[in-house]
C-alpha cells in the first residue's frame, strides 16, 4: 500500500467514525436548530446574548497598541502566565508559563497532542459515552482506538476494565471529567488509582503512557462539589481546556494545554508542539483572542443559574415519568429514553417542538441529551411536551 493509499484509507476511518455526528447535524432534526418556534436543547450553543464583559474585552483588545499587533503570534507570553496563575491558584501545582500551550480550543489542543506524540500503531484508550470526535480523531492520527464503557447509572471509571485495556502499544488515555455528557466528575481517590494503572502500564511497556485529561467543563460543576485535576496525580498528563464552555462562547475557538509540571523533558515537548501546530497550518489562536486571555480567565457565566436550570428540568421530567440522574457537572442531562428507539422518541418530542440529540449519535442508544443552554423560556414551553411525548 502506497503513502498516499494509507493516507486515504485513514481518513476514510476517521469519517466514517465522525459519521454520526455529521449526519445528525445534516438531518432533517439537525436542521431544525435554527427554527425560532422550538425550545433548542440540541447543542451547547448560547440561546441568549453573550457576556457584556467578553464583548467589552474583544472591544479592548481590538485596539491596536503597536504595529505588529496583529502579526504572526505563537503564544501570547501574558496569556501564559495568566493561565500558569490561575492554574496554581485552583491546583496548588507550580505551572509555569512556559508549561502553557495556547490552542484553537480543546478540539484543537487535542489534535496537537494527538498528532504530536502519537504514532502509526498506537493505541488510544477512551470512554463511551464520549465526547463526538475522540475515535475519529485518533483514526486521523493513525493511531487504533481502544473503547471502554462507562456503565449507567453511575457512569463511573471500571478500574478493572481499564487494566485489562492497557497494553504494549498502549500510548495514551483520553480522560474527560467532568464528563460530556454524564455530568460525572471523578474523584480524587478514583484518579490516584488510574495514575497507579499507568504507571504500572508505563514502566511494563518502557515508554510513557500519557494521559490526555479534557477538562473542558471542569469550572462547571455544582452543589459545592470540588474538582480534582487528574494532573495532580500523574507526571505524564496534559491538561486540555477550552474557554468556550465557561463563558459560552462555542465559535470563538481559544484554549490550551498545560503541560503537567512533574513531566520529564518538558523542554522538548513545547518545541514538539510548536511545531506541530506550524506544520497543522498554523493552529494557533488568533492574535486579539490571546490578548483577551487575563480577562477571561476571571469571567464566567452564572453557574447558580445553571444548576436551578438543570433542578427545574430534572424535578420536571421525573415527575413525567422519565428516568434521570441530576449531573454533578457539564449542561447536559441524560435521560432514559422511555422507548428502545431513542431517534423515534427524538422525533416525536419535535412534533412538540422540542429538540433533543439521540443518544445513538453518541454510542449511547436508549438515551437522549438535554443541553441546558437552553433559555429559561425554551424550558418552561418545552415541559408540557416533555409530558405529552411520554403519554
Amino acid at each position: 500500500m502506497t503513502t498516499t493509499d494509507m493516507a486515504s484509507t485513514r481518513l476514510a476511518r476517521a469519517a466514517a467514525a465522525a459519521a454520526p455526528i455529521i449526519e445528525f447535524v445534516d438531518s432533517p432534526l439537525g436542521r431544525r436548530a435554527d427554527d425560532p418556534r422550538t425550545s433548542n436543547f440540541l447543542f451547547g450553543n448560547p440561546q441568549e446574548m453573550p457576556l457584556a464583559s467578553f464583548t467589552a474585552s474583544l472591544h479592548r483588545w481590538a485596539e491596536p497598541r503597536h504595529k505588529d499587533w496583529f502579526a504572526y503570534q505563537t503564544y501570547v507570553r501574558t496569556a501564559q502566565q495568566a493561565v500558569a496563575e490561575n492554574l496554581r491558584s485552583r491546583y496548588g501545582l507550580p505551572f509555569l508559563p512556559d508549561d502553557v500551550v495556547l490552542t484553537t480550543g480543546a478540539f484543537g489542543g487535542l489534535s496537537m497532542l494527538l498528532n504530536g506524540l502519537i504514532e502509526a500503531g498506537d493505541e488510544v484508550v477512551y470512554f463511551s459515552p464520549p465526547w463526538f470526535f475522540y475515535e475519529a480523531m485518533t483514526l486521523f492520527a493513525g493511531a487504533t482506538p481502544v473503547k471502554i464503557a462507562l456503565r449507567p447509572p453511575a457512569f463511573d471509571l471500571d478500574l478493572d476494565e481499564i487494566g485489562r485495556a492497557l497494553t504494549p502499544r498502549t500510548r495514551a488515555v483520553i480522560l474527560n471529567s467532568a464528563q460530556n455528557p454524564t455530568g460525572r466528575v471523578y474523584s480524587a481517590d478514583t484518579l490516584r488509582q488510574l495514575a497507579g494503572l499507568l504507571e504500572k502500564a508505563s514502566a511494563a511497556n518502557g515508554r510513557p503512557v500519557y494521559l490526555f485529561s479534557d477538562e473542558a467543563y471542569s469550572r462547571i460543576v455544582y452543589g459545592g462539589r470540588r474538582f480534582e485535576t487528574p494532573t495532580a496525580f500523574y507526571p505524564y498528563s496534559f491538561l486540555i481546556y477550552t474557554y468556550g464552555k465557561v463563558l459560552l462562547t462555542p465559535g470563538q475557538r481559544l484554549g490550551y494545554v498545560a503541560v503537567s509540571p512533574a513531566m520529564p523533558g518538558r523542554d522538548t515537548l513545547r518545541r514538539t508542539f510548536m511545531a506541530t501546530q506550524m506544520i497543522q497550518g498554523w493552529t494557533f489562536p488568533n492574535a486579539l483572542m490571546q490578548y483577551t486571555v487575563p480577562d477571561l480567565e476571571g469571567q464566567s457565566i452564572d453557574i447558580g443559574h445553571l444548576e436551578r436550570k438543570r433542578d427545574r428540568l430534572v424535578g420536571a421530567l421525573r415527575d413525567a415519568g422519565y428516568q434521570l440522574e441530576s449531573p454533578e457537572a457539564t449542561f447536559y442531562l441524560l435521560p432514559r429514553a422511555p422507548i428502545a428507539d431513542d431517534q423515534t422518541f427524538c422525533g416525536r418530542l419535535a412534533d412538540h417542538d422540542i429538540l433533543c440529540m439521540p443518544g445513538s449519535v453518541f454510542d449511547l442508544p436508549g438515551y437522549f441529551r438535554i443541553s441546558i443552554t437552553a433559555s429559561d423560556q425554551m424550558i418552561e414551553q418545552a415541559i408540557p411536551g416533555f409530558r405529552a411525548a411520554m403519554e
